[in-house]
């Protein structure tokens, strides 16, 4: 019989095996694999304090439309983004694979991006780097090419929550 866990113990574990496989990157350097809408990206552990399911959000008026909202997580206020949208791609559908990437405290923005779904770990040194189509934002780190073909973009958290546009969700 399965022993029953609680949700908070279960997502205690979850960040205990982040943060040892954050503190193991530089042996390991493994990052974990989201899917945005069609694209795919590369998000270092280290980046990240909690992958967790999308919560009820508070609409913030005059707001971006890729800015989701304001949720609660732990009494902490987080601004929510849809990063799809964020994109320029369509808003991310409601399903059960959606998650939130909330932002590691170092960077000192409680913000978190919307996911589509988790790809699971992945290994860039696995992968064949490729060059960049054009210039991309300062966030947007290193391309790879898997061998199924799949194009994989690194996701620079830090540079992202620096950002100008992000940090400037209101309108106007």
């Amino acid at each position: 019989m399965a022993r029953k866990v609680s949700l908070r113990e279960f997502q205690e574990s979850v960040v205990a095996k982040l943060q040892n496989r954050a503190a193991s990157a530089t042996a390991n350097p493994s990052k974990l694999g989201v899917q945005v809408g069609a694209q795919l990206w590369l998000v270092k552990l280290s980046d990240i304090s909690e992958v967790l399911p999308v919560p009820p959000q508070t609409v913030v008026p005059l707001a971006q439309p890729w800015f989701s909202g304001v949720a609660n997580f732990r009494g902490n206020l987080y601004g929510i983004v849809d990063f799809s949208h964020f994109l320029g791609g369509a808003p991310t559908l409601p399903g059960v694979d959606r998650r939130v990437l909330l932002a590691h405290p170092k960077f000192m923005v409680n913000s978190g991006i919307v996911v589509s779904r988790m790809m699971g770990l992945r290994n860039p040194d696995q992968m064949q780097r490729v060059e960049a189509a054009g210039e991309g934002s300062a966030w947007m780190g290193a391309a790879y090419r898997d061998d199924a073909g799949n194009l994989w973009q690194e996701l620079d958290m830090q540079a992202l929550t620096g950002d100008t546009r992000f940090l400037n969700a209101g309108l106007g």
